[in-house]
């Protein structure tokens, strides 16, 4: 999970945190495992980018990305072109 844009390290706290409470606080199956990262002084192009040249799990085909967007304002169109356009 890649966190951007404003406050995105609570967002990154956020999944840390349900992961565990998820697996009460102890041992985290490897294949449940969710690593976290957080962007907020990355230009998002670069953060597309790590998603797709460099996000990897130890034990679990990474096969497809979820672009979640959350916004007062609508940026689907914006967003998926500049996920496809970032640099491969």
């Amino acid at each position: 999970m890649m966190a951007w844009g404003p406050e995105c390290s609570r967002w990154d706290d956020a999944v840390d945190d349900a992961n565990l409470e998820r697996y009460e606080y102890g041992d985290i199956p490897e294949e449940k495992f969710v690593m976290t990262t957080w962007h907020a002084d990355a230009p998002l192009s670069e953060v597309f980018w790590f998603a797709k040249e460099l996000a990897n799990h130890p034990t679990v085909a990474l096969d497809s990305t979820v672009l979640l967007h959350i916004s007062a304002t609508a940026a689907e169109t914006e967003m998926l072109a500049a996920f496809e356009n970032a640099e491969d």
